[in-house]
């Protein structure tokens, strides 16, 4: 390359880094003012409904108006960070060169995605002009701009990667992209005389080569229904486009955004300190009995945040240095640990919990009374193999606190431990639904770490925010790609063939649970949980009803297993998000992990052979 030529490179590198800064920063801010009048709006709805006893009739349009805008702002921003959700395990083990391909590869299809979306979401936004809200008189246009535009912000920071790469990888990746659609082109008459067969190639084969080569989960999911679509059938894209959209316009979703930012919250006042200092004083001073503290905050903690790795973030920090000062080996701990964020998938308000009510149609109130009693059950069985791997540690010098201490450390906790019944009460009571009642954790938050805990700083709060929007864009989009894949496969007619083959599951009812089970450890291991549900709920749940399983059964049990999955190496992303908090190499705890997922599997057999601990705790 000639010395004009690099220097041109090097030109176009600066502003095009330039570009994606002010970029970043604007979808920054406008996700940031979302998210805050989201919970306004929210939080207004609960008040004049049940307050003053007088519902405003346009809350929840203007919030559903302005969460898609928010889902894929936030889907910008994770974009940029290199945030969405995808499996990496395969190519860290890459040479440096071959990874530099593999991120061209990623560039090349998440362009290509964004090139075949943008288009197709501008003739979709064209044809909801039409459609005006009833209360606002908002042109649903208005709402679903936020698909090209946002579209257009994530493809050119595709293609700015791209030229950073240098031509060499750059033209590999889009090489590599082009050559595959190419041959899906040539080979389409083969394919659709293949009936159903068809789908190995699409959902299997080419959807598994983009996960296992780390293209985000989203845009794996977009990238094979958008090929099955074009090779096969004469589909218009926006059809695409508006499966996307029923499945991230359902207000229901509205409280992801909302639960994480509670957590984030949760952890910034020093309420999930001050619950973690109580447990301790309780039972730190019996042989693992920080094991058994680790346990219950993960519990109590997993009942606010409803996210795991704001769980973890936020116990880690208070107790491992305790732990391993008492001598516990770190990849036990960090076993433990990614082991208690199995445990607690059922803990409401999780958001897998909210996630299966969406997009199943079963009662998110339910879920949220079922899912207590069987991660117990579980937590149990965790701490039987906890006691029995810490029977070395060393509590020389360990006191047992005294009752003063102990009261002392109660009071400091009480305002924290209230929070997960308040939540759990608004919803059971009426006085708030399950994506409201959020707004009313957020404003509780504010109040006791504002009055109470004297730990708010508001210079953390923008941050928080944008890391919000940026967490729940990922998840959003990857419900959003997942609901059109899932439509494309019932339309293929696989949906009524899958119900056929497990209606003549051997066993019957307890024969389908143990398919089920072990199908969603596989499917959380590879595609983590909530893509894996959204995609795969719709068409098991009917069946499961059909054979007299219980709906809120059935969800506690495949949720389990989900967790399993995720929390499992090789693949399971939890585990990784696990050993990165607790700054710990994911080879440390590789072997010491299986006693205990082992322990959660029996558990999860015990809630699956048990259907009361489920249903009749709801």
């Amino acid at each position: 390359m000639s010395t004009a030529a690099g220097r041109a490179v090097a030109s176009a590198d600066v502003i095009s880094l330039a570009i994606e800064r002010v970029l970043e920063r604007v979808a920054g801010l406008l996700a940031a003012v979302l998210v805050l009048a989201e919970v306004v709006t929210l939080l207004l709805g609960v008040i004049f409904r049940y307050v003053l006893q007088n519902p405003l009739g346009w809350t929840n349009e203007l919030a559903s108006a302005l969460f898609l805008w928010l889902a894929m702002l936030g889907s910008v921003i994770a974009w940029q960070r290199g945030q969405h959700m995808c499996l990496t395990a395969v190519v860290a083990r890459f040479t440096p060169h071959w990874r530099a391909r593999a991120e061209a590869i990623v560039a090349a299809a998440g362009a290509t995605f964004l090139l075949l979306l943008t288009p197709a979401s501008l003739d979709y936004t064209g044809d909801q002009w039409a459609i005006v809200s009833p209360s606002l008189g908002l042109h649903d246009a208005l709402r679903t701009a936020a698909f090209p535009i946002a579209g257009l912000m994530m493809l050119f920071t595709a293609l700015a990667r791209l030229l950073r790469l240098g031509w060499r990888d750059a033209g590999f990746g889009i090489i590599t992209v082009a050559s595959v659609w190419v041959l899906f082109s040539l080979g389409g008459d083969a394919l659709a005389d293949a009936d159903n067969w068809n789908l190995l190639v699409f959902f299997v084969l080419l959807l598994g080569a983009g996960v296992l080569l780390s293209v985000p989960i989203a845009f794996a999911f977009g990238l094979a229904t958008f090929a099955y679509l074009d090779t096969v059938t004469s589909t218009p894209f926006t059809v695409v486009v508006a499966r996307m959209d029923d499945g991230m316009s359902s207000l229901i979703l509205l409280a992801v955004p909302l639960f994480v930012l509670l957590g984030m919250l949760v952890e910034m006042t020093g309420m999930a300190r001050a619950m973690v200092a109580f447990l301790a004083a309780l039972l730190g001073h019996v042989r693992g009995g920080l094991n058994y503290v680790l346990l219950g905050a993960m519990y109590l903690v997993a009942g606010i945040s409803g996210s795991k790795s704001a769980d973890m973030a936020a116990v880690v920090p208070v107790l491992f240095p305790e732990m391993l000062r008492r001598g516990s080996d770190e990849g036990e701990l960090v076993s433990l640990l990614a082991a208690s964020g199995a445990m607690c998938e059922t803990i409401p308000p999780s958001l897998v919990l909210i996630t299966v009510g969406s997009v199943t149609g079963v009662s998110i109130a339910a879920l949220f009374s079922a899912g207590l009693l069987p991660a117990a059950v579980l937590a149990v069985a965790l701490a039987v193999i906890a006691r029995h791997r810490v029977r070395h540690d060393n509590t020389a010098g360990v006191e047992r606190a005294r009752l003063p201490a102990i009261m002392k450390a109660l009071t400091a906790a009480l305002p924290a431990l209230v929070l997960p019944f308040v939540i759990r009460g608004a919803v059971i009571s009426g006085i708030a639904t399950a994506t409201e009642v959020s707004t009313i954790g957020i404003v509780y938050s504010v109040v006791v770490g504002l009055l109470i805990y004297r730990s708010f700083d508001l210079r953390r709060l923008y941050p928080m925010l944008v890391d919000t929007a940026s967490l729940s864009g990922a998840i959003l989009l990857i419900v959003g790609a997942a609901t059109a894949m899932a439509w494309a496969l019932t339309q293929s007619g696989f949906s009524q063939q899958l119900s056929r083959s497990m209606a003549t599951t051997p066993g019957g009812a307890f024969g389908f649970l143990a398919i089920s089970i072990v199908a969603f450890i596989v499917l959380g291991s590879v595609l983590e949980g909530i893509p894996a549900m959204v995609l795969f709920g719709p068409l098991l749940f009917p069946q499961a009803r059909a054979i007299g399983i219980n709906e809120v059964h059935y969800a506690i049990v495949v949720i389990l297993a989900m967790g399993i999955g995720l929390f499992a190496p090789p693949f399971g992303v939890g585990y990784y998000s696990a050993c990165a908090i607790a700054r710990v190499s994911p080879d440390a705890a590789m072997r010491r992990i299986w006693a205990y997922l082992l322990a959660v599997l029996v558990g999860l057999l015990v809630v699956a052979a048990l259907p009361w601990i489920s249903v009749g705790s709801s």
